[in-house]
């Protein structure tokens, strides 16, 4: 090896173990608070980047409304979700020539003039005491075929998810695909710089709206990771001036430290059925390898045992085998191991010189990844039948990618002027999103599961 690519393998070794102490190297001292769903300011403002070329024409017409609605408008919600997806084309309000609000009343050859695919109506009335009930029509105009008729009831309070539940019976009806918009993310919002910064760990709505913090601290916050059932986080807290890895019920915000061992505690990951994590743990050695730990007992079954750094593991889709980021061949790849005893570490990635955190698609037949591409760091997607690799994202510095539970886009971390913000990109690389925080930076996204 010369000494170019001798430097070059260094710098990328530098680089990984930079990510797995970064956080303990921030520490800030002070005191710390658990605040359990309070209203969160790091309220997130999307702005779409790139769409299809020729997305679907669509009509959402405004739905009738009742003072008990709290002001949401749900058709604007509905909007909103399907425009920002990429994938359609919204007809401004001010250019519909009639409001209807009932599926008899749509007259389909005067939107089809007007240059719609599909009309969208619907109401939102009084179903009984606190509850609201919305319903909803999806018209094809083309043919004149009602595609879909629903209704969803709840509080007001949920009135913004019923909305979100409303486009993704739209989205799936005309593409085929399950939507997500009434699904949530997870994140970290860091505030103030350095040594008086603080941490917040924020559930939201997946547009970004209706932050939630679900623990605030004065200490660095990082690695947060959804149950597969919606109602546990875990995540890595440096509290106490070392890294301790914790379980939190989201609702309730009860909370354990399952994790504290000597050195290095990090990047929890759920097992499929929620019983394990996998971590990474570092002993008094520092040498990081990955651990499984039975949530229930407390048993700790070590998965790897090398000299290299191996770290950022994540489950397979069938919770028989764990993917995990190790720079045992020179410098940062992906691989995978059987969780059983006595199974072997096989190489995944051979594209690059740098694949780094690894995460798996829903269906398990992709792996999303940090990948070094022209010199930058990249978001790339791994066919995991053929092994083909398309890179996805477009940033000089992107990072933490997590598919939502449709498979069909990935949330990330990007970097912006400086900034940490949020960026969502389809897996087909054709539409994509940003969600910047007014103050502050965004980072460590994570996308939950289908929770309905």
């Amino acid at each position: 090896m010369n000494d170019h690519m001798r430097g070059k393998a260094s710098n990328m070794q530098r680089t990984l173990k930079t990510r797995i102490y970064a956080a303990a190297a921030a520490m800030a001292f002070g005191a710390f608070a658990l605040c359990a769903s309070t209203t969160s300011r790091a309220e997130l403002v999307l702005e779409i980047t790139s769409g299809v070329v020729d997305p679907i024409p669509i009509a959402i017409v405004p739905f009738s409304r009742v003072p008990a609605d709290g002001g949401v408008d749900v058709s604007a919600v509905v909007t909103n979700d399907l425009a920002g997806s990429g994938r359609f084309k919204t007809l401004p309000r001010a250019q519909m020539f009639s409001t209807p609000t009932r599926a008899q009343d749509v007259v389909a050859a005067d939107w089809k003039a007007g240059g719609s695919d599909y009309v969208v109506v619907g109401r939102v009335s009084s179903a009984g005491g606190d509850q609201l009930a919305v319903d909803f029509e999806l018209i094809n105009v083309l043919t004149g075929q009602q595609l879909a008729s629903q209704r969803f009831t709840g509080t007001q309070a949920a009135l913004r998810n019923a909305a979100h539940r409303v486009s993704d019976v739209i989205y799936e009806k005309i593409l085929g695909i399950r939507g997500a918009f009434a699904t949530r993310i997870a994140y970290v919002a860091v505030n103030g710089q350095p040594p008086s910064q603080t941490y917040q760990l924020i559930v939201a709505d997946a547009d970004g709206e209706n932050p939630r913090t679900v623990l605030e601290s004065r200490y660095p916050l990082m690695s947060p990771t959804w149950s597969a059932d919606g109602q546990w986080l875990a995540y890595v807290s440096f509290e106490g001036r070392r890294s301790s890895v914790y379980v939190q019920r989201v609702r309730s915000g009860e909370r354990s430290r399952v994790s504290a061992r000597a050195g290095i505690n990090g990047a929890p990951s759920f097992s499929p059925d929620g019983k394990k994590l996998a971590l990474t743990l570092g002993g008094t050695a520092g040498n990081p390898d990955i651990f499984i730990l039975d949530l229930a007992t407390q048993d700790l079954t070590r998965v790897t045992d090398d000299p290299a750094i191996d770290t950022e593991p994540v489950w397979a889709s069938d919770g028989q085998s764990i993917f995990f980021t190790s720079d045992r061949a020179g410098g940062p790849q992906i691989y995978r191991i059987g969780v059983k005893p006595g199974e072997r570490a096989r190489r995944v990635t051979f594209t690059g010189s740098y694949n780094a955190r690894p995460r798996v698609s829903p269906d398990g037949t992709q792996l999303a990844m940090m990948t070094l591409d022209g010199g930058n760091y990249r978001i790339a997607v791994q066919n995991l039948s053929n092994n083909t690799v398309q890179v996805l994202s477009k940033g000089r510095q992107d990072e933490s990618p997590s598919f939502a539970p449709n498979g069909a886009m990935l949330i990330f971390s990007s970097k912006e002027g400086g900034r940490s913000l949020l960026a969502t990109v389809s897996t087909d690389g054709l539409t994509g999103q940003r969600l910047k925080s007014a103050v502050g930076e965004v980072r460590e996204p994570v996308w939950g599961p289908f929770t309905q």
